[in-house]
């Protein structure tokens, strides 16, 4: 049987009917997704989907530093005639000395306004704990790590190892204090005075506001800012912290203590919700970090003066 003749002047219109329909389709999905990406990201624009009273939740993880996005959330909370108490939620252990003055004082603003509970989960030690102490109450659970009052700054000799090698660093400085410590020689007495005044200025603002913010003496506080970490159970003991619980118990608190009504919608103001196509710029951001030299992921190390447990090494 032989096959079928196809006329031509048939077959031509068709095809170009048939192109034509593709064309359309392909428009349209293309609309489609043009208006599924708008709406995802008006989505995410936006504070939270939720209208009428809410509570606000700040999430604090990882080290602190200096963060203008956190300072503007907070500004919007004190603002916003809808959130009618806030919580925040520590998980650090600490960070920069000024990062944690920001936050204390940011929080302080935020406390003028509205009631503000704390809960630290794991860990809420050092410029974190300074953070905490800005609410009206703390709320930890019993082997929390909490505490670390205190202020360091550290450094590296490396000069045994730089004269063994045949390395030296020169310099030709403005003052006998710029740029120092140097990293290929021992740390001098008046280079030490000097970085012990620092530290010591810090630390005594630190212990001021610890002694304001929790009813004690300095004397009190005192023996208690010697750097040492505590429990939580340890913490409640010595006043540093007020009581057993999370997240659930600080908003118990709140119905019963600050007239915030019962079963409102908890809504996480910091950090906020990312699109899912941000998932690409944490990707990218990482490989740009890591081509520095810098870890990919995780706190990049602190230069100065910082209020931390532990720094990372």
């Amino acid at each position: 049987m032989s096959d079928p003749i196809v006329d031509p002047s048939h077959a031509i219109p068709a095809a170009s009917q048939l192109r034509r329909s593709r064309f359309r389709w392909r428009m349209l999905a293309f609309i489609a997704l043009v208006i599924a990406v708008l709406a995802g990201t008006a989505r995410f624009a936006t504070e939270n989907g939720i209208s009428g009273d809410t509570i606000a939740r700040i999430e604090i993880d990882g080290t602190i530093a200096s963060d203008p996005l956190r300072l503007a959330a907070l500004k919007r909370i004190g603002d916003s005639p809808d959130v009618k108490a806030v919580v925040i939620a520590i998980n650090s252990p600490g960070g920069t000395t000024a990062g944690g003055e920001e936050l204390y004082d940011a929080i302080g603003k935020l406390r003028a306004k509205k009631p503000v509970v704390a809960y630290m989960k794991e860990l809420g030690a050092s410029a974190a704990y300074m953070a905490a102490i800005a609410s009206d109450r703390i709320f930890v659970r019993r082997l929390s790590i909490v505490g670390s009052i205190g202020v360091l700054f550290q450094t590296t000799d490396a000069s045994k190892l730089m004269h063994t090698i045949g390395v030296d660093l020169d310099k030709v400085a403005s003052g006998p204090l710029k740029a120092e410590p140097d990293i290929d020689e021992p740390m001098s007495d008046e280079v030490r005075a000097s970085l012990q005044s620092l530290v010591d200025d810090s630390f005594s603002w630190f212990v001021d506001v610890v002694a304001e913010r929790r009813g004690m003496t300095r004397a009190e506080v005192l023996p208690l800012a010697d750097g040492r970490i505590v429990t939580g159970n340890q913490g409640i003991a010595s006043g540093l912290v007020d009581e057993i619980g999370g997240e659930a118990e600080a908003i118990a608190w709140l119905e019963a203590n600050k007239s915030i009504k019962p079963d409102l919608p908890v809504v996480t103001w910091y950090p906020q919700a990312q699109p899912p196509y941000a998932n690409w710029g944490k990707w990218l951001g990482g490989q740009a970090r890591a081509a520095m030299g810098l870890p990919a992921e995780g706190p990049v190390l602190l230069d100065g003066l910082v209020s931390l447990w532990q720094v990372a090494r």
